[in-house]
């Protein structure tokens, strides 16, 4: 398991790296989209090129930052039902979430975007807008943010199964953020400490 918790930790600097740098791209693609307008507007000159590099960076960001979001638990959540179940249950949940239906669907999408990429690719097709862009490299952002997505699931699989183990505190509890225990102390203390004062 340490072998595991290695390569766990190994995955998620990585797609933590991966996830500084992609606000770089939302400030590019907002940067594009003032230049476009001012120009257009004082020039009256404008290019597709223009709009469809600013969907390109949005759909690297988004595929590309997948993995990130994952890992810093910002991924959509039914916590309605989860809060419910005891923290277990909660990680039992989770492992067959990520093992069941996140690998199976990264997997898939992986077996199929591939081929598609390696195909827009060898064609050279361009976009269908006059002065568009090449297709290929927004199609690189699918593989890659699904591979990064699948990794981190896998760290999350490990983090899970470790945690179950006794082997490390919980996961799913961000940094800076209290557990539910350590919240109910601090406010029983400031309750006492209110009475006192």
């Amino acid at each position: 398991m340490s072998l595991l918790l290695q390569l766990s930790r190994a995955i998620d600097a990585l797609n933590r790296f991966v996830g500084k740098f992609v606000i770089w791209l939302i400030l590019a693609s907002t940067l594009i989209s003032a230049i476009n307008a001012v120009v257009r507007k004082l020039f009256n000159v404008s290019s597709n090129a223009y709009l469809e590099i600013q969907w390109y960076l949005f759909a690297w960001a988004f595929l590309v930052a997948a993995g990130y979001t994952l890992l810093n638990q910002e991924h959509v959540r039914i916590d309605v039902l989860n809060s419910k179940l005891s923290k277990r249950a909660q990680m039992w949940v989770d492992i067959a979430g990520f093992a069941l239906f996140l690998t199976p669907l990264c997997l898939v999408v992986l077996y199929f975007g591939i081929p598609m990429l390696i195909q827009q690719y060898q064609t050279g097709e361009m976009s269908g807008n006059p002065g568009g862009l090449i297709r290929w490299p927004v199609w690189v952002a699918l593989p890659l943010g699904f591979v990064l997505l699948l990794l981190q699931g896998w760290s999350e699989l490990i983090k899970r199964v470790a945690f179950l183990q006794g082997r490390i505190p919980d996961p799913t509890i961000k940094e800076g953020e209290k557990s539910a225990e350590e919240a109910l102390a601090e406010a029983i203390r400031k309750n006492e400490e209110n009475k006192n004062a």
